[in-house]
Formats: structure tokens, C-alpha cells, sequence
């Protein structure tokens, strides 16, 4: 083979979900009107905005060999939680103060935090998988945001807060600038800092990791935190698109993020992935979801297609990245 057909194959198996993510993109162009229009492509990156966040956390977490199962809970807790403390410390007010608002994302942020710290901890002390851990906290992030708001959305938040969701700089959607300065910081902690090598070296062999003298049950909690802050920074912008902290959001989150993460080519088993390719997955859900809603697809015929082209795709490359593999 020829030194050019040589780097195409190299090329196509390092970027294999790019390729069919431009091959998406070139035949939802040709097949569906308005889809390559800017306002069409903003409301793309808009609507993958928060669980794109979340992917990059949870692409840490499972490079890491971890995971974590309640973020989609996390979100509508974490908005129910801001609600209700922005009406408690404004004691009810119609107009919340800035200073009030800002206090209570803090102490909500802290929540986020101290909730992926307890499981870091079980993980950790107890050494409680993951899986379960975090599966058991999502059936109890669920009960807190319902026990809050009595099943029924707090309304609490003043009229300026809904730029964080809906307002716009330069006719960008603010929470796609949210989304870029997520993929900067996670992608320089991927690849350009200690705290990144450790997460892949413990990854691929934890046990190794660990007598190299890396702190292993450190970077596993730091990744729990960083997915758990993640998930309340959605949580903070779906409260701002609906004004109020609702229990009924983000239902089935955590399914589209470990697709999307999956899809970008992070492996379950820990050890390989890449914050670029967490992109390139949710990017292409969200490609997919606003294909399918412009070609006119029965909302439930929706499900069923987009399950079974998720497979595909991940069928797709894990055949193209075989020959590197057995190179490997």
C-alpha cells in the first residue's frame, strides 16, 4: 500500500465517528431544507449544549474506569435545589436580588460537589462500584427534587435569569459559549496536565498506576466531582429555560451522554478516549435528533431509529479500529 493510502487508513481509523458524522451532515444537507442555515445549526449546538457538558466529565470518569449513572437526576435536583434556596434566602421576594442568586448557585454547586465526593468516597473506602453507587444516588437525587418541590416546579428566579438558558451574545445561544468553555478546560486537563496522565494511566491499569505513586483514589473522586459539577451547571440552565426548578427534567440524561461518549470512541473498560471524540458523539445525536424532527419523523419512530443507528455507528468503529487494534 502506498504511503497516502497508508495515513487515509491511519486517518480514517483515529477519526472513524468524524467520518460518519460529515457523511450525516452531507446527506441531512441534501435531504432536508433549513438544516444548514446558521439559526438551524446554532439550535443544534444549543440543544447539545448541556449534555455535551456532561459527556466531557463522564468521558474523565469512564477513561478513568468509573462511571456514574445519576447525572440525569443531578440536573433536575440541582435545579430544584437552586429554586428553592434562591426563594429562601430572598424570603419569597417576586425579584430575587443578583446577590441571592449568586449564593445560592454557589451552595449549589457545592452540593454537586460534595455528592460526587460521598461517591468518590464509597468507591473508595468501601470500594463500592461505581455502577451501583451511583445508580442507588440516582433514585435518591430523583426523591430530593420531588420531596422539594412537592412534584409540582418552584418559581422563584428574577426576570433577568433567563439569559443563562435562552439569552444570547453576538446571536450565539450563551449556553453554547457554556459548551465551548467546557470543552477548553476539559480538553487542556485531558491532555496537558499531570492530573490528565493520571487519569489514563490509572485507567488503563489502576494497580500499575498506583505503585508508579500516582494517587489513584484522588483522581477517581476529582473525576466524580468534576462529572457531578457538570450535571448542576445543566441543572442552572434548564432552570433558567423553563424559570423554575422542575423534578421532571433530564429524565434518560445519562443514557444520551454515555451513547455520546461511547459513540466518540471511549472505551467502558477505562483507559482510551478522547474529549474530541465525546464531541464528535454528542454532535452527532444532536445532528440526528434535529434530522429526524426536519424530515418529519413520528416522535416514536424517532426512538426506535435513532437506537438502532447508535449501534450502527458504534459497530462502524469498532470494524474500522480493529486493524489497529490487532496491529496493537
Amino acid at each position: 500500500m502506498t504511503r497516502s493510502g497508508n495515513t487515509f487508513a491511519t486517518f480514517a481509523r483515529r477519526n472513524s465517528m468524524l467520518i460518519i458524522l460529515i457523511a450525516l451532515y452531507i446527506l441531512v444537507a441534501l435531504t432536508a431544507r433549513g438544516f444548514m442555515s446558521i439559526d438551524n445549526q446554532l439550535n443544534i449546538l444549543r440543544t447539545i449544549a448541556v449534555p455535551g457538558m456532561i459527556a466531557f466529565g463522564m468521558t474523565l470518569l469512564i477513561i478513568v474506569g468509573e462511571i456514574d449513572l445519576s447525572v440525569g437526576s443531578m440536573v433536575a435536583a440541582s435545579a430544584c435545589v437552586l429554586a428553592w434556596l434562591v426563594s429562601l434566602i430572598s424570603g419569597g421576594a417576586f425579584e430575587p436580588g443578583v446577590w441571592h442568586v449568586i449564593l445560592a448557585g454557589l451552595l449549589t454547586l457545592g452540593f454537586g460537589a460534595s455528592v460526587g465526593m460521598f461517591n468518590g468516597w464509597l468507591r473508595n473506602r468501601f470500594m463500592v462500584p461505581t455502577f451501583i453507587s451511583s445508580l442507588a444516588m440516582m433514585a435518591t437525587l430523583a426523591g430530593l427534587a420531588n420531596l422539594i418541590t412537592d412534584g409540582t416546579p418552584i418559581e422563584s428566579f428574577p426576570s433577568w435569569y433567563y439569559f443563562i438558558g435562552s439569552g444570547r451574545i453576538f446571536h450565539v445561544p450563551f449556553p453554547v459559549y457554556l459548551l465551548l468553555m467546557a470543552f477548553v478546560v476539559t480538553h487542556v486537563l485531558a491532555n496537558y496536565t499531570s492530573f490528565g496522565r493520571s487519569v489514563y494511566a490509572i485507567g488503563g491499569n489502576a494497580e500499575a498506576a498506583r505503585l508508579s505513586g500516582l494517587h489513584v483514589n484522588r483522581t477517581r473522586t476529582w473525576c466524580l466531582v468534576i462529572t457531578s459539577l457538570f450535571a448542576v451547571v445543566g441543572g442552572i440552565v434548564y432552570s433558567s429555560l423553563l424559570n423554575s426548578g422542575n423534578p421532571t427534567i433530564a429524565k434518560g440524561m445519562e443514557l444520551e451522554v454515555i451513547s455520546a461518549v461511547i459513540i466518540g470512541g471511549v472505551s467502558l473498560f477505562g483507559g482510551k478516549g478522547s474529549i474530541w471524540g465525546a464531541f464528535v458523539g454528542v454532535l452527532f445525536l444532536g445532528v440526528l435528533l434535529n434530522a429526524m424532527t426536519l424530515w418529519g419523523f413520528n416522535p416514536y419512530a424517532q426512538q426506535v431509529v435513532r437506537g438502532v443507528l447508535i449501534l450502527g455507528a458504534v459497530f462502524i468503529n469498532l470494524i474500522i479500529d480493529r486493524p489497529k487494534a490487532s496491529h496493537g
